[in-house]
C-alpha cells in the first residue's frame, strides 16, 4: 500500500461515518432511535436488510469459496424468495398490527412472559456471538495486511460503528448502509473486470467461462454432492449402484444442494427474517405494511444476483490464477513468519515443488485454449484431464504447507480461503482501487455490526431492560440506556473478536451458529402464529428440549447444518403439541 491507498481508505470510511452522524443527529425519542420514526421507504428498506446480511465475511470468504469450491453455494440462497412470500403474507401484518419494537414482545401476548425472555435470550446469545464472528473476520485479516495489532483493527471498527449508531440508531444504520453496499458492490465489480482485462491476450471472456465450466466452477445446480465420486461406499464403482437409502445419505451429509437450497434454507431463512431482530428492526421502520412488504420482495429477488457476482467474481480470479501463479499459502504473512523458523527450508522445498507443477499445469491450461479455439473436443478432454491432476497435486502441496506452517507457528489459523481475494487485490489491482476495497472490508464489517447492534439494544431494552428490570422509567432514560447497551454490546463483540480463533470457514460458521438457534426459534413463532390451541409453559419447555437435540446434531452427527433448522423447528412444534396434550390431561386432575 501506498499514500493514495491510505488516503482513499481512510476518506471513504470517515465520510460514511461522519454522514451517518450528521444526517442523524437530531434522533431524540426511543421510536426513532428504535424503528426510525417509521420513515422508511420500500427501497432503503430493501438495501438495508441486504446490507446486514452482507457483512465483511460475505465478500471476503464467498470469493474464496466461488474460486475453490464454484458457484454451488448460490444454491443456498434459492429458498430465499420463497421465504421473503411467506413471512410478507403472514408475519409483518402481525407486527404492525401489534406496534412492536421486537419480534419477541409479540410473544408474550401470544404466551406468557417467560417464553417471550426465552427467546429473547435465544436471539441474544445467539446474535451475540455473530456479532463477534462479524467483527473478527475483517480485524485479523486487515491486522495482517495492515501489520497492525488485531486489538487495534478490532477497536477501530468497532468505535467507528459505535459513533454513529449511538447517535442515530435504526436511521442511522439505514442512511449508512445505502452508501456503504453501494461502495461494497462496485468495488467488487471492478476488481472483477481488472482480473479479466490482465489475462493473455489470447484468453476471451466466452474462453475463461468455458474454462471455468470445464472445470466444474459452474456447478449451481447439485441433486448429489459434488463430490460423490471420492464418497462412494467402498465396492461401488458408479452413483447409480447406489441404493435410494445411500442417495439420501449422501445428500443429508452434503452442505449446498438443490433439496436444501429449496427446502432446508427457507426454514433458515423464514427464521432469520420472521425471528431475528437484526432483520426484523430493518423493516419495522417502513413507513406502511405495503413499503415494508415491497422491501422483503426486493431483497428476496436481488440477493441471489447479488450472491451470484460475487461468487461469479471468485471464479473469475480462479481463471485468472491458471495463468498467473498463485501462492502455495494466500496468507502471506504467515507464510513469511514461518520463513525465520527452523522450518524455513521446507517451506521453501514445498514453494520449489509447487513451481515446477505450475508450469506443467499453465502449459496444459494453454493446449486447453489452443483447443478450445480450433473445437478440438479430443485434445480438450486430453487437456483438462491433465488439469485436473495437476490440481489434485496442487491441494496436497498446499496441505503439506498447511501442515508445515503449522508445526512452525504453533496455534496458527492455516485456513487461507479468507485470504485468496485479498491475495489477488494486493497483488494485481493499481494503488488507489487496493485503499478502496480495503475500505470495502472495513464498510462492509461495518455494515453487518450495525445492524446487529442495533437489533441487540433494541432486544436489550425492550424485552430485558423495560419488561423485567425498570417498567417505569420515562421514555428518555429508555432511549439513554438503549444507547449504552449499544456501546455495551460493542464492547463485547470487540472482545470476542480479540480472543476469537476459528478454523471454519467464516461464511459457514456463521451460518452454522445462527443454525444452532434459529430453528427452536422459528418453531416458537409457528406456533404462536398457527396453533392457537398450544400455551406458554409447553412451548417454553418444547423449546429447551429442541434446543438440546439441535446441540447434539452439531456435537456428535454429521448431520448438515442447514438440516438443524428443520429439526429444531420441527421438534419445538412435536414436541410442544405433546406437552399441550399432557398438560390439559392433567387439569381435571390438579382440580
Amino acid at each position: 500500500m501506498n499514500y493514495l491507498d491510505w488516503i482513499v481508505l481512510f476518506s471513504t470510511v470517515l465520510f460514511i461515518v461522519l454522514y451517518g452522524t450528521w444526517k442523524t443527529r437530531k434522533t431524540a425519542t426511543i421510536e426513532g432511535f428504535l424503528k426510525g420514526d417509521n420513515s422508511m421507504k420500500w427501497w432503503m428498506i430493501g438495501v438495508s436488510i441486504m446490507a446486514t446480511q452482507a457483512s465483511a465475511i460475505t465478500f471476503l470468504s464467498a470469493t474464496g469459496q466461488g474460486m475453490e469450491d464454484g458457484m454451488r453455494f448460490i444454491q443456498f440462497y434459492f429458498g430465499l424468495p420463497i421465504a421473503m412470500v411467506i413471512i410478507s403474507i403472514t408475519i409483518v401484518p402481525i407486527y404492525y398490527r401489534l406496534k412492536v419494537f421486537t419480534a419477541y414482545e409479540y410473544l408474550e401476548t401470544r404466551f406468557d412472559v417467560k417464553t417471550r425472555s426465552l427467546a429473547a435470550f435465544l436471539f441474544l446469545i445467539g446474535r451475540g456471538v455473530s456479532a463477534g464472528i462479524t467483527l473478527f473476520a475483517p480485524s485479523l485479516i486487515l491486522s495482517t495486511i495492515l501489520h497492525w495489532p488485531v486489538a487495534i483493527t478490532t477497536i477501530v471498527i468497532g468505535t467507528l460503528v459505535i459513533i454513529y449508531v449511538t447517535s442515530g440508531g435504526t436511521k442511522a444504520v439505514s442512511l449508512t448502509q445505502r452508501q456503504q453496499l453501494a461502495v461494497v458492490m462496485a468495488s467488487m465489480i471492478v476488481a472483477g473486470i481488472i482480473a479479466l482485462n490482465k489475462l493473455p491476450d489470447h484468453v476471451s471472456f466466452s474462453d475463461s467461462i468455458q474454462i471455468a465450466g470445464l472445470l466444474g466452477k459452474f456447478n449451481m445446480i447439485n441433486f448429489l454432492p459434488a463430490d460423490t465420486e471420492s464418497t462412494l461406499p467402498e465396492g461401488v464403482s458408479s452413483v447409480d449402484d447406489l441404493s435410494l437409502w445411500q442417495k439420501i445419505d449422501l445428500i443429508l451429509n452434503d452442505r449446498y444442494n438443490i433439496w436444501f437450497g429449496l427446502l432446508a434454507s427457507v426454514f433458515l431463512f423464514m427464521s432469520y427474517f420472521g425471528t431475528d431482530q437484526s432483520q426484523v428492526g430493518r423493516y419495522l421502520g417502513g413507513v406502511s405494511i405495503t413499503e415494508s412488504r415491497l422491501g422483503l420482495m426486493f431483497n428476496g429477488l436481488l440477493k441471489i444476483p447479488m450472491q451470484f457476482i460475487i461468487l461469479f467474481i471468485g471464479v473469475l480470479v480462479f481463471v485468472f490464477y491458471l495463468f498467473f501463479q498463485p501462492p502455495v499459502m494466500y496468507n502471506q504473512v504467515l507464510r513469511d513468519r514461518a520463513l525465520n523458523t527452523p522450518m524455513a527450508d521446507s517451506v521453501r522445498l514445498i514453494e520449489h515443488r509447487f513451481g515446477e507443477i505450475y508450469s506443467e499445469k499453465r502449459s496444459a491450461v494453454e493446449g486447453m485454449v489452443d483447443a478450445i479455439h480450433k473445437e478440438d473436443d479430443a485434445r480438450i478432454s486430453l487437456h483438462l484431464k491433465k488439469v485436473k491432476e495437476l490440481q489434485k497435486n496442487e491441494a496436497d502441496l498446499r496441505g503439506a504447507m498447511k501442515e508445515v506452517i503449522a508445526k512452525a507457528i504453533p496455534n496458527a489459523k492455516t485456513q487461507d480461503r479468507d485470504y485468496i481475494f485479498l491475495n489477488f487485490v494486493l497483488g494485481y489491482l493499481p494503488h488507489g482501487i487496493i485503499g478502496l476495497l480495503l475500505a470495502v472490508i472495513f464498510l462492509a464489517a461495518m455494515s453487518s455490526m450495525a445492524g446487529e447492534l442495533n437489533a441487540l439494544a433494541s432486544t436489550t431494552s425492550v424485552d430485558v431492560y423495560k419488561r423485567s428490570i425498570n417498567k417505569t422509567a420515562t421514555p428518555l432514560h429508555y432511549l439513554a440506556a438503549s444507547r449504552w447497551f449499544t456501546v455495551g454490546w460493542a464492547v463485547l463483540a470487540m472482545i470476542f473478536a480479540m480472543l476469537a480463533s476459528f478454523a471454519e470457514n467464516l461464511i459457514q460458521f456463521v451460518n452454522i451458529v445462527g443454525s444452532l438457534y434459529y430453528g427452536s426459534l422459528l418453531g416458537i413463532f409457528l406456533v404462536a402464529f398457527y396453533i392457537k390451541r398450544i400455551g406458554g409453559t409447553a412451548v417454553f419447555w418444547a423449546a429447551i428440549l429442541s434446543e438440546c437435540i439441535v446441540v447434539y446434531c452439531y456435537s456428535f452427527t454429521k448431520i448438515a447444518f442447514l438440516l438443524y433448522n428443520v429439526i429444531g423447528c420441527g421438534a419445538v412444534i412435536g414436541i410442544s403439541y405433546v406437552l399441550q396434550v399432557l398438560i390439559s390431561a392433567r387439569k381435571p386432575v390438579d382440580k
